[in-house]
């Protein structure tokens, strides 16, 4: 168990194992209502979200990277699992779950674990809220008790559905919905420790039993009996052509599930000041993924809220997760048949909540008031997840967000020739310094800041080349503000060089940081310049290129760009008389 845990159980004492017992219990009368609530919005029987918040909840736990994670089914799932189950059925959404979690097994041992780090904010925060739109809206037939309802893929088609039969409205059922809705709302109040969800899930679910009994839904007369205990052993079917045809919607699962595991474990951190294994944790959720599915369970991933809850309750170590589905399973077993007479009418309220709290309203409409590339970011993601997909948002977002930050980088790159101002102490080298009356047509330098990578390497290149087209025979290139070079920078950069030196110049670097000196020394241009081109300091550059200009060409300027041109002009002016003479 010790090696399990990995040093997580340090420390262990009783009294950590009755905070454990306390949150566990905590978050396991939570997590029930809404493991039913959850695998009915994905399309399939309520039981199948509670074999997976038992199964994949301990194993989580036991096999992850983060103390504190609870795991489980979770809202952001429902659009994708009920795509896969329009399309292709449970059993299919099973051998998806599974493929799913050895991706996410892949993921941990190669260490992508970090990658999370790289999707910007407005991706995420547009395709969750995005997936809230989706769930709300979901509930809208049950909350109303709408009949005949049939579900599709297609946000449009849905809201279509409900238009079109908004005609069988169910009184009995927005009364229960009513009730479960408003106890939901109360009860945080009054008792903050109390899971409203539960108390609602009961009070409207006794109410409607007692007051109108077969006149709305239940989950007995949508879905059958709950069994009373956890389903046999089964793989699923796998053929190649089955796998196939699974993989996509399995990266979709896998994907998704480990940017929610991860930034549910994140939230942990900040919460704990402690700090989580991301790729253990990557692994520790596809094992979970795995093994659920074989059981029946749906796939499964570290759910926000309740790990917060976990947290907020007194959670010491992971044995409160594990804690978290054992008590599930043993309500399962003792109270299973019981579910059968919750109304669905009382399930669209506790959806409805998770959705409004998932929707992340105040980053949203902070990013919104940014006007900026980020706002655009959001608003494409969110209307990509509700209209299209959430594979396609997710693909649209991060194209545009690279794009408009291709954008603002090349907004930030600068290339301005310079020489020494002689006003000042030491000389330093500036842009403003440099006039038609004021310039050698021997030596140009140029100061170059910002990043060389795709976005702004050919306007560098064009620049360079446009700048110096009345060919001065040294260029000097002040690259100690160029923080990287991706290949296309190298590229553009190798074009200069090249054509320079083919112009009978010479051309020098001087202040490259030891990172970019390494790329260039890995792609031989450090060779092609010549380690003697290469200077710490621009001064020295300057010194050596003065030992490389044509002084007969230096007879009567007028420039003097450098301390050293009243001499080069004179000695110049002279040996031309004497010669002269």
């Amino acid at each position: 168990m010790r090696g399990i845990f990995s040093g997580k159980l340090h420390g262990y004492s009783l009294g950590n194992f009755q905070k454990d017992v306390f949150s566990g219990v905590i978050v396991g009368v939570i997590a029930i209502p809404l493991a039913m609530a959850f695998a009915i919005a994905s399309g399939v029987k309520p039981e199948y979200g509670i074999y997976t918040t038992c199964i994949a909840g301990i194993l989580i736990s036991l096999f992850g990277g983060s103390k504190y994670q609870i795991g489980g089914p979770t809202g952001a799932f429902v659009p994708i699992l009920l795509g896969i189950v329009i399309s292709y059925g449970y059993e299919d959404l099973l051998l998806a779950g599974f493929l799913a979690g050895i991706l996410l097994c892949l993921m941990g041992i190669f260490r992508l674990g970090s990658l999370i780090k790289y999707i910007p904010s407005p991706v995420t925060i547009g395709f969750t809220s995005g997936i809230a739109v989706i769930i709300f809206t979901g509930q809208i037939a049950n909350f109303l008790g709408l009949t005949h309802i049939k579900n599709h893929q297609q946000f449009i088609a849905n809201i279509q559905e409900v238009i079109v039969h908004i005609n069988t409205i169910n009184l009995y059922s927005v009364i229960t919905s009513a009730v479960c809705f408003l106890v939901i709302l109360i009860i945080p109040k009054l008792f903050p420790r109390v899971p409203g969800s539960l108390v609602g899930l009961i009070a409207s679910s006794v109410l409607a039993s007692m007051l109108f009994p077969g006149h709305i839904t239940t989950i007995g007369t949508a879905f059958g009996t709950i069994p009373s205990s956890l389903p046999h052993f089964q793989m699923p079917e796998m053929s190649w052509e089955h796998i196939k045809k699974l993989l996509a919607p399995a990266f979709v699962i896998a994907i998704l599930g480990g940017i929610e595991s991860l930034l549910s474990a994140v939230v942990a951190d900040g919460l704990t000041h402690s700090k989580h294994n991301s790729n253990r944790e990557l692994i520790g959720q596809g094992i979970a993924n795995i093994i659920t599915p074989l059981f029946g369970g749906i796939p499964a991933t570290g759910a926000i809220a309740r790990t917060a809850t976990n947290i907020k309750s007194g959670a010491a170590s992971p044995v409160s997760g594990i804690i978290h589905g054992l008590f599930v399973l043993l309500i399962l077993m003792l109270f299973a048949p019981y579910a059968s007479a919750i109304p669905l009418a009382s399930m669209a309220p506790i959806l409805m909540m998770v959705a409004w709290n998932m929707s992340e309203r105040k980053y949203f409409v902070r990013i919104l008031k940014m006007k900026s590339g980020d706002s655009l970011v959001l608003l494409v993601t969110l209307l990509f997840t509700v209209f299209a997909s959430l594979t396609t948002a997710v693909e649209a977002g991060l194209i545009l967000a690279v794009i408009l930050f291709a954008k603002r980088m090349s907004e930030r790159l600068v290339i301005a020739k310079v020489l020494p101002d002689h006003t000042q102490k030491y000389g330093k080298v500036l842009p403003h310094v440099v006039s038609d009356t004021h310039d050698c047509p021997q030596i140009s330098i140029y100061t170059i800041e910002g990043p060389l990578f795709f976005g702004v390497a050919q306007v560098f290149e064009q620049n360079i080349m446009e700048s110096i087209q009345y060919k001065p025979k040294v260029l000097i290139l002040r690259l100690g503000k160029v923080p990287f070079m991706d290949s296309t920078g190298e590229t553009c950069l190798r074009n200069v060089v090249h054509r320079f030196k083919n112009s009978g110049g010479v051309l020098l670097v001087s202040g490259v940081a030891s990172d970019l000196k390494q790329a260039l020394q890995k792609t031989n241009l450090y060779d092609e310049i010549g380690e003697r081109h290469f200077f710490n300091h621009t001064g020295e550059a300057i010194n050596y290129a003065l030992t490389k200009v044509q002084t007969n060409e230096c007879v009567g300027c007028k420039h003097l760009a450098f301390h050293e041109c009243k001499d080069l002009s004179y000695s110049s002016e002279r040996d031309k008389r004497l010669v002269f003479d």
